[in-house]
């Protein structure tokens, strides 16, 4: 019963802040105003900056700074108790992830659509403004390549969730035209490819044949794992995301996504009230509420703090809120419902992950066998012999050599074939020579309770990896949706569809975001090749795909190549939550000259620069566990890098924000206009859009 009360009364409390909180900013602090003009009607450009409808803005908001973020995250940190995790995710998005959000947005808003990091040059010097730009750029890069990663890892470990994903894309660009060409309401055509999303997850579950399963292949002497050939895919993919105009791809794809994902939460919710009430044993919390002392972890504090970001707070959501909603917003007042309004909606579906993790696990966790014979570490995925018997009982015999590939483990016949491992299905493939000639059913354990939590979760090294915590989550909440009738290879293809949603949502908003900032650096250093949008995305896609391709440092190009996006992955938690620091202190200043309160700013800004710095101050200097006794001299370079150009920029702030209290940052110079201009009329912009 505790776990649907949690879920219950979380969303309770959410709705209450909403209209209490969130209201009093909105109103009475920020005085939004209905009349105020917005950028994206002073300057309706028809490709970046488009009034929107705001049910549309909020799912393409939602879905964009939902990610992985708020599953990766607390379906990690509950290695420390479900407790703690549950309470950093209620209060930290309340007061300090939705204000982050909303301001940042009313910030960007005000200053015609310009970015945090355009705004912070002006607010505060242009020196912080290029600071903040290259922190914005490593920011984005780990993010292209990690997110690419995870739905790549995704479309490997659960191939049911493919034909869904990617049948989002053509649906979505069928709902842009119809709605800003023809004119239509967006609610029917994007229930209509709802619908279609939900009957491809059933057919490629049920069907195996809808199920898209990439083999892999030799290239140039490399095995390309399906992780690799789908990671490729992506970033090509955003290429495109990226150019084509809101309107057409990202606004109607984010849309349609938007309601597959709140079916998503509603089914799991029903699911927990299903299991808690009709499941024999119920859906019990079998996690400890609180536990400090974990095998190979490091310390609850900081770390909860910078583990769990996007379902508490991230500085990754001031990118999104800057970058693409500000110029998409059709009038102010709209504010409260897409910054506010999608950070509580995204704490939610982090509470939902915890209540997954903690309890959904218990009601049965299935681990396949990862070995025939022979020794088996299970953290390094090796192999060191093992015996296949084919379908004429004849044994071969084969040498293993280390490689992982997302679900893939790729190990070398002695005779130079080579054979891959796939732990997603009940039968291993030994494939000799690019054909599958060898079938073995495995053996599996199937564990219920506090023993399923404790299979995932029994040291940190056990716990973590994107795979992992992503299946974790995935597993979990399947369990609760099917109590509910579902069939469970359904509500598994349902809740991986979820994520690679999430995720691709994000991947490819952060394209956009990383061409927008590459463009402002283009700008300020006089780089004319890179001003323009085609080239800030060329240069966005392929270092991204460079930091995915290369190998992480000690690991060949055969074994670690498509892992690169992993070898920084480390300080990316310590680094998202510093840029929220960031962002607040931008913010600061906008409220500092205007002689505005600051304290429910300045107190959360103070908080995410120094709980972040003390976390990659422990990775630095921890004579035992740090990154510099373990070798990984790549992280305490970056971290260096990273702290000292935080440093520098809250130097320049705190010597700068005495000269300007209460004076206003020089007005924007006029804007050159190359294209069409929606003028504001008299009337409300409620009058001016049907949507409201």
């Amino acid at each position: 019963m505790a776990t649907f009360s949690i879920a219950l009364g979380s969303l309770f409390l959410y709705v209450i802040a909403y209209h209490t909180y969130g209201r009093w900013l909105s109103k009475k602090f920020f005085k939004l105003d209905p009349n105020a003009p917005v950028p994206s009607r002073t300057i309706n450009d028809g490709h970046d900056f488009v009034p929107t409808r705001r049910e549309i803005l909020f799912g393409h908001h939602f879905t964009s700074i939902a990610g992985t973020g708020p599953i990766v995250g607390p379906a990690l940190a509950v290695i420390w108790g479900w407790l703690p995790a549950l309470l950093w995710v209620l209060f930290g998005s309340i007061f300090m992830g939705a204000v982050h959000d909303l301001s940042t947005l009313v910030v960007s808003i005000r200053n015609r659509g310009q970015t945090v990091g355009e705004v912070a040059g002006r607010l505060i010097n242009p020196r912080v403004k290029v600071l903040f730009l290259l922190i914005l750029l490593v920011s984005l890069m780990i993010v292209l390549a990690i997110f690419g990663l995870v739905i790549a890892l995704i479309f490997d470990m659960y191939p049911a969730s493919v034909l869904s994903v990617w049948i989002a894309m053509p649906l979505a660009m069928i709902v842009g035209w119809l709605v800003y060409n023809r004119g239509t309401s967006p609610t029917v055509p994007a229930l209509i490819s709802l619908v279609v999303m939900l009957g491809a997850i059933v057919l490629a579950s049920e069907f195996s044949a809808f199920s898209f399963r990439i083999t892999p292949f030799t290239l140039g002497g490399f095995i390309i794992s399906p992780v690799i050939t789908w990671t490729v895919t992506l970033l090509i993919y955003c290429y495109f995301a990226s150019t084509l105009p809101v309107w057409l791809l990202l606004q109607p794809r984010d849309y349609v996504n938007a309601y597959l994902l709140v079916v998503g939460l509603v089914v799991i919710v029903l699911g927990i009230g299903a299991a808690t009430f009709f499941h024999e044993g119920g859906a019990p919390l079998v996690a400890p509420a609180i536990q400090t002392n974990v095998a190979g972890a490091p310390p609850m504090f900081p770390f909860l703090f910078v583990t769990i970001a996007c379902g508490a707070i991230s500085g990754f959501h001031c990118l999104v809120s800057s970058g693409t909603s500000s110029k998409q917003i059709a009038c102010e007042t709209d504010a409260q419902f897409v910054g506010y309004g999608s950070m509580l909606t995204e704490g939610f579906l982090a509470v939902l992950v915890i209540l997954a993790c903690c309890a959904g696990l218990g009601m049965g966790s299935t681990t396949i066998a990862r070995n025939f014979s022979g020794p088996n570490v299970y953290g390094d995925y090796e192999y060191s012999f093992g015996k296949f018997e084919n379908e004429s009982r004849n044994n071969v015999d084969f040498t293993v050599t280390k490689g992982y590939r997302g679900n893939h483990y790729y190990n070398s016949h002695k005779d130079g074939a080579w054979i891959a491992f796939s732990c997603a299905e009940e039968k291993e493939h030994a494939l000799h020579n690019g054909s599958v000639i060898f079938h073995k059913s495995q053996p599996s354990a199937t564990f219920k309770g506090f023993p399923a939590f404790l299979e995932r979760y029994r040291s940190w090294s056990a716990s973590g990896g994107l795979a992992k915590t992503v299946s974790a989550f995935v597993d979990g909440a399947g369990n609760f949706v099917s109590a509910l009738g579902i069939p469970k290879p359904v509500a598994v293809g349902l809740m991986a569809v979820l994520v690679a949603s999430f995720a691709a949502t994000t991947l490819d908003t952060a394209t956009r975001l990383q061409r927008y900032v590459i463009q402002e650096l283009a700008v300020t250093f006089h780089l004319k090749p890179l001003a323009g949008p085609k080239g800030a995305t060329v240069l966005a896609v392929l270092s991204a795909a460079l930091m995915a391709a290369i190998p992480p440092p000690g690991e060949t190009w055969a074994a670690g190549m498509g892992k690169g996006g992993m070898t920084l992955w480390p300080i990316f938690g310590a680094v998202n939550q510093l840029l929220a620091g960031l962002a607040f202190t931008v913010v600061v200043f906008y409220l500092a000259r205007r002689k505005m309160k600051l304290w429910f700013i300045a107190l959360p800004a103070a908080a995410m620069l120094l709980v972040p710095m003390w976390a990659m101050l422990y990775q630095l200097l921890n004579t035992t566990d740090g990154w510099w006794p373990k070798g990984q001299y790549h992280l305490v370079a970056a971290g260096v890098i990273i702290l000292a150009l935080q440093v520098w920029m809250v130097i320049e702030a705190l010597r700068m924000i005495p000269r300007v209290h209460g004076i206003l940052e020089p007005a924007l110079p006029a804007h050159p206009r190359g294209f069409p201009v929606v003028e504001l009329a008299a009337t409300a912009p409620h009058d001016l859009d049907s949507n409201r």
